[in-house]
């Protein structure tokens, strides 16, 4: 590390922080440590090594998470010459705090020129002359580098006494394709869960009851929110922090909505499809399909319905840990949403099955066995691609590491954020929510905060 001179009003910018990362490309990436009020100078790897630096702040010095800090230029000056390389931003991470969660920009090349191959020194200099953040790097030059990690590629060629970059399109375009394999490459190892399933029904007392009494489901809790008008209800199989529930919503006036063509219907595996069929008539349910093996197959299923129309497939299976196996969306292109959701969430394709004589093809998709996890069910109808998603079911709940990441890699994979990543007002629990190629929401819930709501 090297001390910088630095001037009272850079100072007062930046006093706040204990380290900020400044990356310009495609030079190396240099890192300001706040050491008591004296301001130093160095690498990344310098900076990982200071004992100021916890092990979760150093993770964000590779997570991108950046801070547009005014439209600056890097000036480059040596002893008899000067020259200026212009960029249309430079990221300064705020290193203060593990929970900060900022916007990530890219810093884009317009020209670089340096002239000659005496030693340098350099300052960033906003081009708001009444802010000016002067830091000064002396007796070294700036060498080209690696960018969090990945080798910058070589974009300077010699010009007699003259080297000139490349194309801000070359920079962009590496940079873009390193990002979008980091990220896709995280999401395959992140720790993902599917929590809950949302729906509204018109009467929660009465479904609480249909849910208890007939499928054997657990009032897990219950909250009432006047302010807003609405209450929900989580049942299920076992505890919220390690099972698949789900969570009704009653919005107060409302006693009825439509389900649409789309949705399909949930999956509860049970030991005994006929005596639940049996229970079911016995309490007045509707059963829409008698036990019988499935269609090309051996597994007796039966299909009923509950008190406001959704559909529930009841599957012969010996006990399982996740009884709420299933959720079954219609989509409109299966081949997209599989490569959707594999790469956008994760999720694995457990089986896909064609039945041909039935004009249909369903995919399972998840994040392990469908004996011992909750999938989701897509289902592709032959020469169908657009179906009526109506206003009762609402979405699936997946727990991430990191919902900031989560939303990059949706938007890398074509999906669509609804909801930006961040802490819900009252709660701080951060989510991120969007919707998949076919328009199905999906919210993702910060595995810790999420955890922190049962304490």
């Amino acid at each position: 590390m090297q001390l910088m001179s630095m001037s009272p009003e850079a100072r007062k910018v930046i006093m706040d922080f204990k380290v900020l990362i400044v990356t310009v490309l495609p030079l190396n990436v240099h890192v300001i440590c706040n050491q008591g009020g004296r301001f130093c100078l160095g690498s990344i790897d310098e900076a990982s090594q200071m004992r100021s630096l916890k092990e979760k702040e150093s993770r964000y010095l590779f997570e991108r998470r950046a801070l547009l800090f005014n439209l600056p230029s890097l000036r480059i000056s040596k002893t008899g010459g000067e020259s200026t390389a212009s960029i249309e931003m430079v990221r300064i991470l705020p290193m203060a705090s593990s929970s900060l969660h900022l916007a990530s920009f890219r810093p884009s090349l317009h020209s670089f020129r340096v002239s000659g191959t005496a030693p340098i020194g350099a300052s960033l200099i906003t081009y708001n002359p009444s802010r000016r953040l002067a830091l000064f790097h002396h007796g070294s030059a700036i060498p080209q580098g690696h960018l969090f990690g990945i080798k910058a590629p070589t974009l300077l060629r010699a010009e007699g006494r003259s080297r000139e970059a490349g194309t801000a399109g070359n920079v962009a375009q590496a940079s873009t394709a390193v990002s979008q394999e980091n990220v896709l490459e995280w999401v395959k190892k992140d720790k993902r869960r599917m929590l809950h399933v949302v729906y509204r029904v018109g009467d929660l007392d009465r479904t609480i009851k249909f849910y208890t009494e007939c499928l054997g489901m657990k009032l897990l809790r219950k909250r009432d929110i006047p302010e807003e008008r609405y209450t929900n209800a989580f049942l299920g199989y076992g505890p919220e922090d390690s099972h698949f529930v789900v969570e009704l919503t009653y919005n107060y006036g409302v006693d009825k909505y439509d389900i649409g063509t789309g949705f399909g219907h949930f999956g509860v595996a049970v030991e005994d499809v006929a005596k639940v069929v049996e229970l079911v008539k016995a309490k007045g349910g509707k059963v829409t399909r008698e036990p019988g093996p499935v269609k090309g197959g051996k597994t007796v299923i039966a299909f009923i319905e509950d008190p406001d129309g959704y559909k529930f497939e009841l599957l012969e299976r010996s006990p399982t840990p996740e009884p709420l196996c299933q959720v079954m969306l219609r989509v409109g292109d299966l081949d997209r949403a599989i490569n959707f959701y594999e790469k956008a969430f994760g999720m694995e394709l457990l089986r896909k099955r064609d039945n041909p004589e039935y004009k249909y093809t369903i995919a399972m998709m998840g994040y392990g066995p469908e004996d011992k996890n909750a999938v989701l069910e897509l289902t592709y109808n032959y020469g169908v691609t657009e179906y009526v998603k109506g206003n009762a079911y609402a979405q699936i709940a997946i727990g991430t590491d990191d919902v900031y990441k989560t939303a990059e890699a949706i938007k890398l994979c074509g999906g669509t954020i609804t909801r930006k990543p961040g802490p819900l007002p009252g709660i701080n629990t951060k989510i991120t929510a969007c919707l998949d190629p076919d328009g199905w929401k999906t919210v993702f819930v910060d595995n810790i905060d999420f955890l922190k709501e049962f304490e």
